[in-house]
C-alpha cells in the first residue's frame, strides 16, 4: 500500500511535466528519424569462401584485399556454415554458373563482393575473347605459312561463353542500407539513453527537494522505496518502448511487424537496466550537472562498444571490454531479431545477461540508500 502511494506520486508529477514527456516520447522519435535520413554507410574488408572456383579467379579476390578460404565441396547448411566462420559470402560455381551467397549483415560489404565478383568475371570473358583472337590469328599465320592464297574468308572468331552470376542473400536484399542493420542498435541505444537520462534526474529532484529524505523518515523501508522509483519509471519507460517500436516498424519500415512482441520484450529488459542504473548513478549525483556528467562516461562508451561500430575491427581489449556493457547485449538480441528475424528463444542468453543487470543495479541503488538511513 505504502509502495502503490509512492508510484501514484510520482506518475502524475511525470504526467504533469511537459518537457519530461517531450524527452520520453518526442526526443527518440525525431533523432531515430534524422539518422535514418542521413546515416552514412560503413564499410570492413569482406571474409568470403570459395567453392570450384578457378584459381585465377581466387588469386584476383584475394589481390583485391578480401580474406579468401577456398573450399572444394559445397557446405550442405550455407547459413549456419556462414554463421559460424564468421564469413560475407560463399561464391560457389556448378558449371558455367556462378552462385554469390552473401550474409548481408552489412549491405555495403555484401555490395562490394557482388560488384567485384561480377567485374572478375566480366574481364575473364573479355580476356577469353582476346585469348581466342589471338589463337585464331595464330593458326591463321600458320596457314599462310604453307599455301598460296589468303583463307581469311573462312576465318571465324567464335564468341566465348558467358559465365552466369546469380545473387541470392541470406538475411535482407539487394535493397537493404547499413541504416537497416544498424537501427535495431540504436533503438535500444535511445530507450537505455532516455530512460537512463529521465529516471536519474526524477530520483535526484526527490533528495535535492527533500521528498527522499521525508519518504526515509518514514516506515517506508529502503528495497520498497527503490521498487516504487523501479515501478514508476518502468511504466513510462514501457510506454515510451511501445512508442519507439511501433514508429519503427510502422513508420520508417525497419523491422517486419511480425517480431513487434520480441522487439518489445527485448527493449523492456533494457529499459529495466538503463532505469535501474539510473537510480544508482542519481544516488552519487549532488546536482543535475553532475548527473549529466555521467553520460560521457556511462553512456557513451556502450555506445561505441554496442554493435553500431564493428567490434572486430577494434583492439582485443576492447572487445572485452564490450562484454561487460549491458548496450552490447541489448545490441546483440536486436539485432538479431529485428534484423535477422531470429526467434526470442535464440536471444535467451543475452536476456538474461540483461536481467543480471538490471538486478545487480537494484540491489546496488538499496544499498547506496543507506547514507541516508540505515535501517
Amino acid at each position: 500500500m505504502r509502495m502503490t502511494g509512492i508510484v501514484k506520486r510520482i506518475l502524475l508529477e511525470k504526467l504533469r511535466d511537459k518537457r519530461t514527456l517531450a524527452m520520453l516520447f518526442i526526443a527518440p522519435l525525431f533523432i531515430l528519424t534524422l539518422m535514418h535520413a542521413a546515416f552514412d554507410n560503413s564499410t570492413k574488408k569482406p571474409a568470403i569462401s570459395t567453392v570450384n572456383i578457378e584459381p585465377s579467379i581466387v588469386d584476383r579476390l584475394e589481390d583485391s584485399e578480401m580474406t579468401v578460404t577456398d573450399y572444394r565441396n559445397k557446405p550442405s547448411d550455407l547459413k549456419s556454415f556462414m554463421e559460424d566462420h564468421q564469413l560475407d559470402g560463399i561464391v560457389i560455381k556448378t558449371k558455367d554458373k556462378v552462385t554469390i551467397k552473401l550474409l548481408n549483415d552489412d549491405p555495403a560489404i555484401a555490395n562490394k563482393i557482388k560488384l567485384l565478383v561480377n567485374q572478375i568475371y566480366q574481364q575473364k570473358t573479355q580476356s577469353t575473347l582476346i585469348d581466342d583472337m589471338k589463337a585464331q590469328l595464330k593458326d591463321l599465320t600458320q596457314v599462310l605459312n604453307k599455301i598460296p592464297f589468303s583463307p581469311t574468308k573462312n576465318m571465324t572468331v567464335n564468341k566465348p561463353e558467358q559465365t552466369t552470376v546469380k545473387t541470392d542473400y541470406i538475411y535482407g536484399s539487394k535493397d537493404t542500407s547499413a541504416f537497416d542493420t544498424l537501427s535495431p542498435v540504436l533503438i535500444g541505444f535511445f530507450v537505455f539513453f532516455f530512460v537512463f537520462l529521465i529516471a536519474g534526474i526524477g530520483f535526484l529532484k526527490e533528495r535535492t527537494t527533500g521528498t527522499l529524505e521525508r519518504m526515509l523518515l518514514s516506515p517506508v523501508k529502503r528495497y520498497e522505496v527503490t521498487l516504487s522509483y523501479v515501478i514508476s519509471y518502468g511504466l513510462l519507460a514501457s510506454i515510451q518502448t511501445l512508442v519507439i517500436v511501433l514508429f519503427a516498424v510502422f513508420v520508417l519500415g525497419i523491422a517486419a511487424p511480425k517480431t513487434i512482441l520480441q522487439v518489445i520484450v527485448v527493449n523492456l529488459f533494457v529499459a529495466l537496466v538503463a532505469l535501474s542504473l539510473g537510480l544508482l548513478l542519481s544516488a552519487f549525483a549532488k546536482s543535475e550537472f553532475q548527473m549529466i556528467q555521467f553520460i560521457p562516461l556511462v553512456i557513451v562508451p556502450q555506445a561505441f562498444l554496442s554493435g553500431l561500430f564493428p567490434l572486430e575491427n577494434m583492439a582485443g581489449w576492447l572487445q572485452v571490454l564490450a562484454r561487460i556493457m549491458p548496450l552490447y547485449y541489448a545490441g546483440d538480441a536486436l539485432k538479431k531479431i529485428m534484423y535477422k528475424e531470429w526467434p526470442l528463444s535464440a536471444v535467451t542468453l543475452d536476456i538474461i545477461v540483461l536481467a543480471v543487470f538490471a538486478l545487480l543495479f537494484i540491489g546496488l541503488n538499496v544499498a547506496a540508500l543507506k547514507k541516508y538511513r540505515r535501517i
